[in-house]
């Protein structure tokens, strides 16, 4: 299974990179329609795993809010002498709500789940404040530069990813060493408190990173915006892993070989964008 998903990452780690540094902002918000269109498609199997039409319905109205989206507000005018596109601005900072709601409702499960898991509706919605705000995030981001560095966007979208990845490798092997207190254990019983705080000080190399190339950071605001994300991203995965145990589904999909699906690769994303994007419009614009 290792041996699996150092391939696939393998694989992947170059096209990711080629999409963020590679392809024009406005391009780019259209390569993530098909992405995220195949993500709601797997979490139509958590609003009700058996209906088809169920999980179609779903995946067709996602794709058509994230093409509204890229319509009336292309990539490359979000951003006007530092402001952010309001609707754009709104959207990221529902996202975060949802974020904070859905922290609170791994927290207190499995009583919480008393109060949406026969409701298609409320699924439905979390499954669109799920995606959507993440979508939007990442396009804000990448669509960040400047004659100065116009690469700049795609920095911070790395720079992301990077403190995501970082949180899952050194919990992966923090855990599996040193585990022995249980995370959340009615929501993942795999994941342990070690695991997370390895995962956190992994995420100190890339503020290190930083510091070693931009020294002119304030290092106590990187490494509390830095924590904040990882924090973040492990909750979007312990959100995720609720909705599957819910849904009785062991991974949401099966197109990458050694992950399963999208949402299994980018669910610590999901809840990573939209806080970092929040927190950066917040501090640095």
């Amino acid at each position: 299974m290792l041996k699996q998903r150092i391939i696939t990452a393998l694989c992947l780690i170059p096209l990711v990179l080629v999409g963020i540094f590679g392809v024009p902002s406005v391009y780019f918000a259209w390569c993530l329609v098909p992405i995220f269109a195949i993500a709601a498609k797997e979490w139509g199997c958590f609003i009700d795993k058996e209906c088809n039409i169920t999980q179609w319905s779903f995946t067709i109205t996602v794709t058509v809010l994230l093409i509204a989206i890229n319509v009336l507000f292309p990539a490359d005018s979000l951003w006007f002498k530092g402001h952010l596109q309001p609707m754009f601005l709104a959207i990221i900072s529902i996202g975060v709500v949802w974020w904070v709601v859905s922290t609170l409702l791994v927290f207190s499960f499995p009583k919480s789940a008393a109060l949406w898991r026969n409701s298609h509706m409320l699924k439905s919605m979390f499954g669109q404040l799920t995606l959507i705000p993440c979508f939007v995030s990442l396009i804000t981001l990448k669509s960040l530069s400047s004659q100065a560095d116009p690469y700049f966007g795609g920095i911070l979208v790395l720079i992301v990813m990077l403190i995501v990845w970082a949180t899952d490798t050194g919990a992966y092997f923090a855990g599996r060493t040193l585990g022995k207190h249980k995370l959340m254990p009615n929501v993942s019983p795999a994941k342990t408190l070690e695991g997370l705080a390895g995962g956190l000080l992994t995420t100190l190399l890339i503020v290190a990173g930083v510091m070693y190339v931009s020294p002119q950071q304030e290092l106590g605001l990187l490494v509390v915006v830095t924590l904040i994300t990882a924090l973040a991203s492990a909750f979007g995965d312990l959100s995720e892993s609720m909705f599957k145990r819910v849904a009785v589904i062991k991974d949401s999909g099966t197109i990458l070989p050694g992950h399963g699906g999208i949402l299994d690769r980018i669910d610590s994303l999901t809840a990573a964008f939209p806080v970092f994007t929040l927190i950066y419009i917040a501090m640095w614009m």
